[in-house]
């Protein structure tokens, strides 16, 4: 019977190759939407990776500082780093904006990294494929291959101008931004300083308040400007531990005596997956389903349309005495034959064009294998009609035609 499927195929080869491409491009579209989702599990993982932490010291009651707002004090890691099991705490800031290049712009997440050490401090890049690391406390910066900088590149951030001293790869936020590294300070203006109009126009205020402008007390008035105007503050602590000392344990203590929240990876990786993807999960999960309906369909509407061509021919063959599980074999091997050639075209375009994507697109090996396996039972399933169309064939037709 395999012979009888492929000189049946070898009879319309061009429709039947011309849909396996057809299919071929549907499937790999599916694959690289399948891509797409585990390079954002990808980027969030990488992200927090490259943070080198064990734990994230935010805001009180928030989900910071990668999936909400978080703004602490910069004088909070001198309190952390003094608790049982803290080996390094370090401040970072993050702040997604577009960073300017001459009269191009590239939307970046700016990281302000504490002074340190490489290796000691969390928070810096782990690893630079060109340049070196910020020596300096002002004005440069290292940037993710992916903002497309190079080594010398003058950056505008806020009012401020960074010299890219360094590059490093793969160190993104979990929406895939590339990163800037900036020296915390610096991050701290960009982030936090207001304008001058700004600060003007909030001094106008507060000198017309008349909470605060009371005679005999002019220093409250000058400790609110000052207030206003100040940016020290951070978005989070980033925590290493020493050998031998639990992340929940050491969580939950600096949680009960320092009055902030605090995330161990675990419970960062859920934040970033289960709630800041998750969304986007959904959506390109209905995307998927779409896409195999759409390609069960195609499947279904070739393999019904060739076994209609034949009509004739399989009334003689039952004619001849052959077993109907022998035509319902013919044909649903015609339709795995249509699914493979699908999947190997899709395999192919998937392949070659995930890199051309903006966002990172991660081919799995496993789940090319549950796609494979997904495309022969939709295969499978799509010839059903078919078959049962073949099966009501009344021998008599062979004589009647």
């Amino acid at each position: 019977m395999i012979s009888l499927a492929g000189r049946d195929i070898l009879h319309a080869w061009g429709k039947f190759v011309f849909t396996g491409i057809g299919l071929g491009l549907l499937i790999g579209v599916t694959l690289v939407m399948a891509g797409v989702y585990r390079g954002m599990v990808d980027d969030g993982k990488a992200l927090l990776d490259n943070s080198g932490a064990d734990l994230w010291v935010v805001q009180k009651d928030t989900l910071g500082p990668y999936a909400e707002s978080s703004s602490l004090n910069d004088d909070v890691y001198r309190a952390i780093l003094a608790m049982p099991g803290v080996s390094q705490a370090a401040n970072a800031t993050y702040l997604t904006m577009q960073v300017r290049k001459g009269e191009s712009d590239v939307r970046t997440m700016v990281v302000g990294i504490a002074p340190g050490a490489l290796g000691a401090t969390p928070g810096w890049p782990p690893y630079l494929v060109a340049g070196r690391q910020i020596t300096r406390g002002h004005y440069e910066a290292v940037a993710d291959i992916a903002t497309g900088f190079k080594l010398g590149d003058r950056l505008a951030i806020r009012r401020n101008h960074y010299t890219v001293v360094g590059l490093t790869r793969r160190m993104v936020s979990s929406s895939g931004d590339p990163m800037v590294f900036i020296p915390l300070k610096d991050a701290q203006e960009a982030q936090f300083l207001k304008d001058n109009d700004a600060i003007w126009q909030s001094r106008r205020r507060t000198e017309a308040n008349p909470v605060f402008n009371r005679p005999g007390d002019p220093g409250l008035l000058d400790a609110v400007i000052a207030s206003q105007s100040s940016n020290a503050f951070v978005n989070a602590v980033l925590v290493t531990l020493k050998p031998g000392h639990a992340p929940d344990e050491v969580a939950e203590s600096i949680q009960r005596w320092k009055r902030l929240t605090v995330y161990t990876r675990a419970q960062m990786e859920d934040i970033l997956v289960g709630k800041l993807i998750a969304t986007s999960a959904k959506q390109i999960g209905m995307f998927l389903v779409i896409l195999a309906i759409v390609s069960a369909a195609i499947v279904a509407f070739i393999i019904y349309s060739l076994t209609m061509d034949k009509i004739r021919e399989i009334a003689v063959l039952k004619l001849i005495g052959t077993r109907n599980r022998t035509i319902a074999a013919m044909i649903m091997q015609q339709a795995l034959a249509l699914g493979v050639i699908g999947f190997v075209v899709g395999k192919i375009t998937a392949t070659f064009s995930a890199p051309a994507f903006p966002k990172y697109v991660l081919l799995t090996p496993m789940d090319s294998v549950a796609g494979f396996f997904a495309v022969l039972v939709i295969c499978v399933l799509a010839s059903l009609v078919a078959i049962r169309m073949a099966l009501k064939v009344d021998p008599a037709e062979a004589i009647g035609g």
